[in-house]
């Protein structure tokens, strides 16, 4: 039998607008849950960080570029962003109220502190999907991680962000030259021809090693122009 400190200790549970969504501590970890699926600790960030400096490194020295993230999870991309000075304008959208109340005043508030902080930072509570159809605003560099993948989403709506529509909405967003970066759990090839056939260029794949199983990856196009 496993001892209590080996178990899963639940900090918060809630009924968000998308269903279940829990953050719970085990060990020195915490970790978000949604509707029964993992999501993310705060295990490891090198992942995070691959979305945010390969997307940096692919616009090529462009000045003070403005990053859009998607997601906010437990904050290791905004807080990343933050870190280099070399970013400008810094927006966060997260759909889950709870997880940016986790970082305002809960739990995860330590890790994205002085991020939140930061004058270049703006959190948008908002539906990613929704805002790269609606919004007005444009953006140099887009780094999603709001799923586990292309192939393995949290939510159904979240589906058609992957395909050619929701990549034309990405690509609206983008000013020219701009990149796409995607977080996956696995690398996918068949996402990769998807970002070709959406008109996306220099597309490409980088991997980050895991202990065991497939790596991460994070997959990047540029658009056009």
């Amino acid at each position: 039998m496993a001892a209590p400190e080996d178990s899963p200790v639940v900090l918060d549970r809630r009924e968000g607008p998308y269903g279940e969504v829990v953050l719970r501590r085990h060990g020195a970890l915490l970790q978000i849950i949604a509707n029964g699926c993992f999501l993310m600790d705060t295990s490891d960030s090198r992942s995070e960080r691959l979305l945010i400096d390969a997307a940096y490194d692919a616009l090529d020295g462009r000045p003070e570029p403005a990053v859009l993230i998607g997601g906010l999870g437990v904050g290791f991309s905004l807080a990343h962003a933050s870190d280099d000075p070399r970013w400008g304008r810094i927006t966060v959208v997260e759909r889950e109220p709870a997880v940016v109340d986790w970082h305002h005043a809960g739990p995860l508030s330590g890790l994205t502190r002085a991020a939140r902080a930061d004058p270049r930072t703006r959190i948008v509570r908002d539906d990613l999907v929704r805002y790269v159809h609606e919004t007005s605003d444009t953006f140099d560099a887009l780094c999603l991680d709001i799923d586990n993948g292309p192939g393995w989403t949290v939510t159904e709506d979240n589906e058609g962000l992957y395909a050619p529509a929701g990549l034309a909405a990405c690509a609206r967003v983008l000013r020219p030259g701009g990149v796409l970066a995607v977080w996956s759990a696995r690398p996918s090839p068949e996402f990769e021809g998807t970002l070709w056939n959406a008109g996306f260029r220099r597309v490409r794949t980088e991997e980050v090693p895991v202990a065991r199983g497939v790596p991460d990856a994070v997959h990047l196009g540029v658009r056009p122009g």
